[in-house]
């Protein structure tokens, strides 16, 4: 008789000791601690202050979060990076005005991220509300999981919000 393989969910890291980079929001509590206890640590007993992503796939969204919340003409000594979400909002809230907001997105996201495919914008308009909200689905190179983010735009701030697809695959770990 055959054996059959046994799966479990395994995290795909190339180096799983070594960080890739820093995620957004900085604000994340690190491991479990309190959001307080990680600034007043600094790197004791070689803990972080922010928390750190080992896959290219986690830095990959950091880089589109900070896009996206990042203002035109608002990073040093490169004025482009960014998006052009807050301007919008005070724009009239017509046709136009969103399917511009929605190419320029497009751009932007081609440009400085060339590693993530976007397969779909959509941007909404709520008059009543002077807000927007932008949906955007994308995959992020050499993964096969589709993923979804959300921003909510209105005169006061931008929130951000994933949908998480679990991204997470079966892998073969053995027999039985």
């Amino acid at each position: 008789m055959g054996q059959r393989p046994i799966y479990q969910y395994q995290i795909n890291r190339s180096n799983p000791d070594r960080a890739v980079g820093i995620l957004l929001p900085f604000n994340k509590p690190v491991e479990g601690k309190a959001i307080a206890d990680n600034y007043a640590s600094g790197s004791i007993g070689a803990g972080g202050v922010f928390v750190q992503s080992y896959t290219t796939e986690l830095q990959s969204i950091s880089n589109l979060k900070n896009l996206l919340l990042t203002r035109k003409g608002e990073r040093f000594m490169q004025p482009n990076f960014g998006t052009d979400i807050y301007a919008t909002v005070f724009e009239p809230n017509t046709e136009l005005t969103r399917e511009n907001l929605q190419l320029s997105l497009q751009d932007d996201i081609e440009f400085w991220l060339p590693y993530i495919q976007i397969s779909e914008i959509n941007v909404i308009g709520d008059l009543d509300a002077y807000s927007i909200s932008i949906k955007i689905r994308y995959t992020v190179q050499n993964s096969n999981t589709e993923r979804v983010i959300i921003v909510l735009a209105n005169e006061n701030e931008i929130i951000l919000s994933e949908i998480d697809n679990n991204p997470t695959k079966l892998a073969q770990v053995g027999y039985f």
